[in-house]
């Protein structure tokens, strides 16, 4: 990508270098820290920085696709694939080394046909279903599995897990879920030996430290690397710092009358004579609609209001009480302080996560 692209996700590897070291300090050392990745790292990019994630002997990717690309830029280590895979993603699963997760019969009984055949053993984790409802094997349906996976040689189970629903926010449910997920290591580790990871703790579950059972070694920290926590009323509970700057600039500038209709569709009308700044960054970049005539960006640490529908490659902001502004000023979509990704998510109807995953391939990742 050029570097005269204006728009610019500037990503702290300090601060997420003081989050990860928060988190295992939380976690407590003796356990396995795997980072989520997917979408790529949280929209971040950091999942291209080779020397990021050679730090870690396993991570965790949603997709095929993904685990692909770690390749690509030289990571050896672990990939776990959180999503169900196909049967034709099983071979390339096996020619690149990496980890399915197994959430039903079927695929399992596929991963064995295609490792059998081929001779090779396969390492995988087997999900378990406590109360997601999403992936995820029934706990009345766990001991078939145990049977056919001792059955067949071939088969490596390496990994058990489940998944928090609200971790963040219903503690009774999540400890419901625990005691479900304890029950069936239990229950495995009675028959299964050498199993390399258990877990269960996303971000929220971190922070409340559910991980409890000596059983579970490994956590799966995603949001809070980046220094954002799944929900508010967690920031007392852990210090983070927001490793994330959106940043662009002001192309053009246009001076206009009272009764002056702005943006597509009219949504807008000006009220009086205005100085108008047109950013070129849109919903095409990841700036949600929902902030057309309800948001702010920064100039001059300031905030200025969104008027008009937001474009896809541009918005306008209204200018006229700021001093002194010139194009090719800077403009922050959201520092972490004047503006949050949490104050735009609130204006939005929507969580965090949100925000920063839908950030744009054509905005410029810098590393700082």
């Amino acid at each position: 990508m050029l570097k005269t692209n204006p728009n610019i996700l500037e990503i702290n590897l300090k601060n997420i270098e003081f989050n990860i070291n928060q988190i295992q300090k939380k976690a407590g050392k003796n356990k396995i820290l795997m980072p989520i990745i997917k979408a790529k790292a949280y929209g971040s990019g950091l999942n291209i920085l080779s020397n990021f994630v050679k730090k870690f002997s396993i991570v965790g990717v949603a997709i095929i696709d993904e685990a692909i690309e770690l390749r690509k830029v030289g990571y050896q280590g672990e990939i776990l694939i959180l999503n169900p895979i196909t049967k034709e993603e099983t071979n390339i699963i096996m020619k690149n080394n990496l980890i399915p997760s197994i959430s039903s019969f079927k695929s399992l009984k596929i991963l064995n046909q295609i490792s059998t055949k081929t001779q090779n053993i396969v390492k995988f984790h087997l999900e378990i279903d406590t109360g997601m409802t999403r992936y995820g094997i029934n706990l009345v349906d766990l001991e078939k599995y145990i049977k056919y996976i001792k059955k067949n040689k071939n088969l490596k189970l390496s990994g058990v897990y489940t998944h928090f629903s609200c971790s963040d926010s219903d503690e009774n449910y999540t400890n419901f879920q625990f005691q479900k997920f304890n029950k069936a290591v239990k229950q495995i580790k009675e028959q299964i030996s050498e199993i390399s990871f258990f877990h269960c703790s996303n971000s929220g579950a971190i922070i409340n430290q559910i991980y409890t059972n000596e059983d579970i070694n490994m956590i799966r920290p995603g949001l809070m690397l980046y220094g954002y926590y799944p929900n508010k009323s967690l920031k007392n509970k852990i210090n983070l710092k927001p490793a994330l700057i959106l940043k662009s600039k002001i192309n053009h500038i246009k001076n206009v009358k009272e009764n002056t209709n702005v943006g597509y569709n009219k949504s807008y009308i000006t009220t009086k004579k205005s100085k108008i700044a047109i950013i070129p960054i849109g919903y095409a970049d990841g700036i949600n609609r929902m902030l057309s005539n309800k948001g702010f960006v920064i100039i001059k640490k300031q905030k200025c209001p969104i008027i008009g529908n937001v474009c896809m490659d541009s918005l306008m902001v209204d200018i006229t009480a700021i001093k002194a502004v010139k194009e090719e000023d800077s403009v922050y979509l959201f520092d972490n302080k004047i503006i949050t990704i949490e104050d735009i998510a609130e204006l939005c109807g929507t969580i965090n996560y949100e925000i920063i995953s839908q950030i744009g391939s054509r905005v410029r990742r810098e590393f700082k």
